[in-house]
């Protein structure tokens, strides 16, 4: 389970994020690409922007649960 203590810097404020385990699989950033992005170095992923409706909590609910390292979290 992802870590606040080691969230990525690049994340947005609010309840989903990323932390540093995260391996730039892009798996999130293909499964919702309307919250999660990649580094300008492809580093790794962060949120970009937070849902606001209940659809964009379902799709980062998605990334979240297919994260292969269990990277993303929801303090929400």
């Amino acid at each position: 389970m992802a870590d606040k203590n080691k969230k990525v810097s690049a994340n947005v404020e609010g309840p989903y994020y990323v932390d540093e385990d995260c391996t730039a699989c892009e798996l999130c950033v293909d499964t919702d690409p309307d919250h999660f992005a990649m580094t300008d170095d492809g580093s790794y992923a962060y949120v970009y922007n937070q849902p606001e409706t209940d659809e964009e909590v379902e799709a980062c609910e998605e990334a979240l649960e297919g994260c292969p390292v269990e990277a993303i979290r929801n303090d929400g």
